[in-house]
């Protein structure tokens, strides 16, 4: 017994003594304090992302930071719904610390956030687009932001508390502001944080005129689950609306009805060029049954890589920027979405769900001299890790209520690095939009369980090696019963080591059922 004792002891002193040499070997590479731009969209897929998955379209620039820099293929998110992905993302804590579960409720902009612990080490922090908080930005010397989830056409934005309209298309606008702020708003003298979040691709897809119809000739792959039955799932995959066949809307989603009303009166005859001999080909054909799905699915994906495409051509222009100005070699170019999204998978077109479309994140990292150019890396990273990445990066000390880890080590690929083998999950908006049941669950790299609760008890354990698709629950199987119970213990210390628990749940469920019925 005190052999073993001996050699653990002995152990964890070779790790600890790794990791403090591969964080001494960082230091020294890492620039004083470098700037950072952090590039976000909103329900960008990792499979919308050619450097991941090249089947639906290309992403010729957003690749260039995977074959520059890193590309992370195990990125997950803690809760997969816009607004409380960005609270964890500003505070590094999950939703039921930092007060934002769902998309009713409003930020407390008091609270501490990297951005101004950054401002305290004499950083310029800038945060330009999609903020959807409901409270105003606190934290940034600069901020011009949509309101709520903003418009893709002739947007408002609100600058520094000043509202105003603003004309032309939202992917544009959101990069010339940005641009604008690092050519003649910024102290060049000081390193600088931009925030610079993107609203597209979220629903409902409104392309720039110039990208209207440039997938019409494409013949979209379908995803091998589009007409998945859910056979072995439990009542949540069944009953929730967010299908393509039953809750994609036809007028609002798939354009059949009138243009929207900020169309100016080019954009509205680009507009009508566009939908209008899509309406009389769908009038005359009137798909029905597998074939409307089918062909909502292709009109899904034409719409939504549609939105990408400015996406692409934008982070291009911003890029370019760095690079000729010289900013490229001391800037930190990191690009995520708020989490992922179904693309037709299991014939739905949402996420909030703890199946790996709307879990998994894409990550793809820059900094010229300290990540290796072409890297990949497939550790179990999420969205709480941002925050502590960003301070350490700038030489700050994360504080320790801070609950991810900084991802520098993950940067310089170390084989020895000892490094999370689980994350947690915990969903909350229920009885909500698309009516995705209340979760919480556990994923390690092999396997992922999920607890569904409030209106029902169910359990569904995927075993991702064998089943990538998820599509087999073998909570019930004998076979796996020692797994079963070895997550259900790694649930409880995630949970007790991030301070959730199944009575705090209860609680938030109190709260949340009270705070609906007084809306």
């Amino acid at each position: 017994m005190k052999h073993r004792v001996f050699l653990a002891i002995l152990l964890m002193g070779v790790l600890i003594g790794a990791f403090s040499d591969c964080s001494k070997q960082l230091e020294q590479k890492l620039p004083d304090k470098p700037n950072i731009l952090f590039i976000m969209s909103d329900d960008h897929a990792f499979q919308a992302i050619s450097a991941y998955d090249n089947r639906l379209l290309q992403t010729p620039n957003i690749d260039r930071l995977a074959r520059a820099g890193m590309r992370f293929d195990s990125c997950f998110c803690t809760n997969s719904i816009c607004a409380p992905s960005r609270a964890v993302i500003l505070t590094g804590k999950h939703s039921h610390l930092n007060g934002v579960r769902d998309n009713a409720l409003s930020f407390d902009g008091s609270q501490q956030t990297f951005p101004k612990l950054l401002q305290e080490v004499g950083y310029q922090t800038a945060m330009i687009g999609k903020w959807h908080l409901k409270s105003d930005p606190t934290g940034f010397d600069y901020w011009n932001v949509l309101p709520g989830q903003g418009h893709y056409y002739n947007p408002d934005l609100i600058e520094m508390g000043e509202k105003k309209q603003v004309t032309g298309y939202v992917t544009d606008l959101i990069t010339d502001i940005a641009l604008e702020f690092l050519e003649n708003k910024r102290d060049k003298s000081r390193p600088f944080l931009l925030m610079l979040h993107h609203k597209a691709p979220h629903r409902a897809w409104h392309p720039a005129a110039r990208h209207l119809t440039i997938f019409d000739e494409t013949e979209f792959p379908e995803p091998a689950t589009l007409f998945d039955d859910y056979a072995t799932r439990s009542a949540a995959a069944k009953e929730q609306e967010m299908t393509l066949r039953d809750h994609m809307r036809l007028a609002y989603d798939l354009k059949m009805g009138p243009p929207p009303d900020r169309l100016n009166e080019e954009q509205k005859a680009a507009w009508e060029a566009a939908y209008g001999p899509k309406i009389k080909a769908f009038e005359r054909e009137k798909p029905e049954g597998d074939d409307l799905v089918r062909w909502k699915y292709q009109r899904y994906m034409q719409d939504y890589l549609g939105c990408i495409a400015a996406v692409d051509e934008n982070i291009g222009r911003v890029l370019d920027y760095l690079k000729k100005s010289g900013l490229e070699e001391n800037t930190l170019e990191y690009n995520t979405s708020d989490q992922g999204v179904d693309l037709g998978e299991h014939g739905w077109f949402d996420k909030r769900f703890m199946y790996v479309e709307s879990l998994r994140m894409p990550l793809l990292a820059r900094l010229p001299g300290v990540i290796p150019p072409g890297s990949v890396s497939d550790d179990l990273v999420n969205n709480l890790d941002f925050a502590p990445t960003f301070l350490a990066l700038a030489g700050v000390e994360p504080p320790q209520d801070m609950q991810g880890e900084s991802l520098l080590p993950l940067f310089q690929e170390n084989p020895d690095l000892q490094w999370r083998k689980s994350v947690y999950y915990h969903y909350y908006e229920y009885p909500g939009a698309h009516m995705t049941k209340r979760h919480n669950g556990v994923r390690t790299q092999r396997y992922k369980l999920m607890h569904f609760y409030h209106d029902i008890d169910a359990w569904e354990l995927y075993d991702l090696e064998k089943d990538r698709q998820e599509l087999q629950n073998v909570y019930a199987d004998p076979d796996y019963v020692e797994i079963r119970e070895e997550l259900k213990s790694e649930m409880k210390r995630l949970q007790e080591l991030y301070g959730d628990s199944d009575a705090l749940a209860q609680e938030l469920l109190k709260q949340d059922l009270e705070r609906r019925k007084k809306r």
